[in-house]
This record gives structure tokens, C-alpha cells and sequence, in this order.
């Protein structure tokens, strides 16, 4: 996964970091449609994992540094609707690029587990399958900038889109969560239904990364066979 040295990052920090990815798997994604409830359960994750004595630490994309949240304000921002394909792509790389080399690699290198709530797959889905740009300029961008970058596990919660988006507008609704992020619950159904087929597609594609988990179950049964399928990996 990483090739070459990476100007953010020292020469100790990277062979730290390929030192601790002999050791343990640490890098773990959570990716989903809208309302599938990553959020909560990437807490119940790290609440597993720091059980079993992991230094677990949870970030999320876009957002994740100081500057991340900031492009995270503009593109999921409603009055952003008419923002170009390619400005919204180019946004969450330059998001991503901040996080790896501010927050990912440095928690890497320190033995931390980082538990990411979206990255790159949630790029290829959303603006590659349901956006319609070019995907292998997408995995090509990755690979050049990012060093092809990848989790080592991805835990796709996967639920039709009608009930992903109910629950996302119940939850904007009673103010659990916020109005101000709601561009893409704005989108349309079959919007979503193309996000959730690239997610599928991406998890056929990698089936040793991706593991699918039926998010349409109530919270606690989520929770536990997360937690199964990491126990699997780890005890």
C-alpha cells in the first residue's frame, strides 16, 4: 500500500508505521448510505476494541483536521446543490489529503487504531457510481496521491435507501442531528439506490476487505454481529 516516502510525514513516522502494520491490523472503515447508522456504531467499536486493549481513535471524512471541517461545511452545506461534479470531487480529495498527513498516518505510526467513519470507497460511490465520473480517474487520483491508501478491514452497513433516508430526516427532525449537513439526504431515491449499488459492487470487488452487515436490524443486533465479525479477526 505504501510505495514511496511521503513529504507529510517523517521517515521515523512512516517506519514506525510499517513496523506496526506487521503487527496489527489497525486501520478500519465504517461505510454506509445515509442513515445507516455508522456513527453510532463506529462508537461501539472502539468501546470493543479498547476492551480487548487497543488505542482506539475515531475520526470521520470529510472533516477530521481543523481545515477538513471546513471543507466538510461547504460540500455538505443544502445551499451548496449546484455544485459541480468535479469541484465536489476535487473538495474531498483535498479533504483526504489534509487528514492523511495531519491525522491517519501520524495515529498510525503512534500504534493507534484509527476507526474512520467514510473515506475513499464513499468517494467512488458517491461521486464515481451515483455521480457519474470517471472511476478510474477516481482509483487513479487515489493511488497517486494517497499511495493507494486502503483499510485494512471495511464494514459496510448496508440497508435499503427508503430506510436509510427515514431515518436520517426522523433524526434531522427531532435535532439529533443537524440541519446544516442535509445535501445529500436532499438527493434523490434513485440517487441513493446508485450510491448503495456501488458500495455492493465495490464489496464484491474486495470481498477479503469489505464486510457487509445487515443495517436494516435494530441497533443492538448491528452492534453484535460488528462485534462478531471483529472478534473474528482479532481473538
Amino acid at each position: 500500500m505504501l510505495r514511496r516516502n511521503d513529504e507529510g510525514c517523517s521517515a521515523t513516522q512512516k517506519m514506525n508505521f510499517l513496523r506496526s502494520r506487521q503487527l496489527i491490523d489497525m486501520f478500519i472503515t465504517l461505510e454506509g448510505i445515509e442513515g445507516s447508522g455508522k456513527t453510532t456504531q463506529i462508537k461501539n467499536i472502539a468501546e470493543f476494541l479498547r476492551s480487548k486493549g487497543q488505542d482506539c481513535i475515531i475520526t470521520r471524512e470529510p472533516g477530521g483536521t481543523k481545515t477538513g471541517e471546513k471543507v466538510r461545511a461547504i460540500l455538505l452545506d443544502p445551499g451548496s446543490k449546484d455544485m459541480d461534479p468535479l469541484t465536489e470531487l476535487l473538495l474531498y480529495m483535498a479533504d483526504r489529503s489534509q487528514h492523511i498527513k495531519e491525522f491517519i498516518y501520524p495515529s498510525l505510526s503512534s500504534g493507534k487504531t484509527v476507526l474512520c467513519d467514510r473515506y475513499y470507497d464513499a468517494t467512488v460511490v458517491y461521486q464515481g457510481f451515483a455521480r457519474g465520473l470517471d472511476i478510474r480517474l477516481i482509483n487513479r487520483l487515489h493511488e497517486l496521491v494517497f499511495e493507494d491508501l486502503k483499510p485494512n478491514i471495511t464494514i459496510l452497513l448496508d440497508l435499503p435507501p427508503e430506510i436509510g433516508l427515514s431515518r436520517a430526516w426522523e433524526q434531522i427532525e427531532n435535532g439529533s442531528r443537524t440541519a446544516l449537513e442535509t445535501r445529500f439526504e436532499k438527493e434523490t431515491l434513485s440517487f441513493h439506490k446508485k450510491v448503495r449499488t456501488g458500495y455492493l459492487e465495490l464489496a464484491k470487488k474486495e470481498p477479503l476487505r469489505f464486510r457487509i452487515v445487515d443495517a436494516s436490524n435494530d441497533e443492538n443486533q448491528v452492534k453484535n454481529d460488528i462485534i462478531k465479525i471483529l472478534s473474528e479477526k482479532w481473538i
